[in-house]
């Protein structure tokens, strides 16, 4: 029996709590191969960004191909696309090797709050990266942000944002809660089929960089090793949970650090 393998396509991050390496530590955690293209190279800390450097498009076609061509990758993850091109390029990936499961971070803004995808790329974002995807997982500001809305502030206006999200053409939508009020943190996955609650208790952390790109890819994670798309959101939804309640023992950086990826293994390498 092989290991099952995913890909994120994503930006890199400096400090290694989000991004390339925050998917690939998630990979690894789930026991999956992880494989990896590069949109971008961020110059950041648990601090903020401070620069980014965008990888040209025809590279990332070069490296989506390199990776399709040789391994037999199961699910893909998509993270941070700043540009249309990139996207452009990410959108005939798809279309030529037709993984079997995609799944969709529209990262827009960082935890630090610096805006990570340029306007331009919204539209491409809406129109052909999306109906692509299996499952998008937007938090409430990017959920708002892709409808031109203001940030949901009920279970009825999120399923109502949802809803509108999934007429885009994706497969299912996953919005996250973390960013509202109360003792639980409930995200919400809408599908063709219905809504599902999925409550978790509210972490009282500053200390949840990463926790987005992390989500989704234990999402892929789950699909690369044959788990439905309900089981793999749920087993996801749990891990991450237990990961932000284990990181405040890492002690990494000044500002927004990164969650435990390691916390089930009784080590950290």
């Amino acid at each position: 029996m092989t290991i099952p393998i995913a890909l994120t396509i994503a930006g890199s991050d400096s400090s290694g709590g989000a991004g390339i390496q925050a998917d690939l530590k998630t990979f690894a955690a789930f026991g999956v191969y992880g494989a990896s293209v590069i949109t971008a190279l961020t110059a950041q800390n648990t601090r903020g960004v401070s620069a980014i450097h965008q990888v040209p498009a025809d590279f990332v076609t070069a490296q989506i191909d390199a990776v399709f061509a040789d391994l037999d990758v199961k699910a893909v993850k998509i993270g941070m696309v700043a540009q249309r091109a990139v996207i452009d390029a990410i959108v005939a990936g798809l279309e030529r090797w037709l993984p079997a499961h995609v799944v969709l971070d529209p990262v827009m803004v960082a935890t630090s709050g610096d805006r990570l995808l340029a306007p331009d790329a919204i539209d491409a974002l809406r129109s052909s990266l999306i109906p692509r995807a299996e499952i998008i997982t937007p938090n409430l500001p990017e959920a708002a942000a892709l409808l031109d809305e203001a940030m949901a502030s009920n279970e009825t206006q999120i399923e109502n944002q949802g809803r509108r999200l999934l007429a885009m053409g994706c497969g299912a939508v996953l919005i996250k809660g973390g960013h509202g009020q109360g003792a639980q943190s409930i995200d919400y996955l809408i599908s063709p089929g219905g809504v599902i609650a999925l409550p978790a208790p509210r972490i009282a952390t500053k200390n949840t960089h990463g926790t987005g790109c992390s989500l989704s890819s234990a999402i892929a994670a789950g699909l690369a090793k044959g788990d439905d798309l309900e089981i793999a959101v749920r087993n996801a939804k749990s891990w991450v949970t237990a990961a932000i309640a284990a990181a405040d023992q890492l002690g990494v950086g000044h500002g927004h650090g990164p969650i435990d990826h390691f916390h089930t293994s009784g080590r950290r390498p």
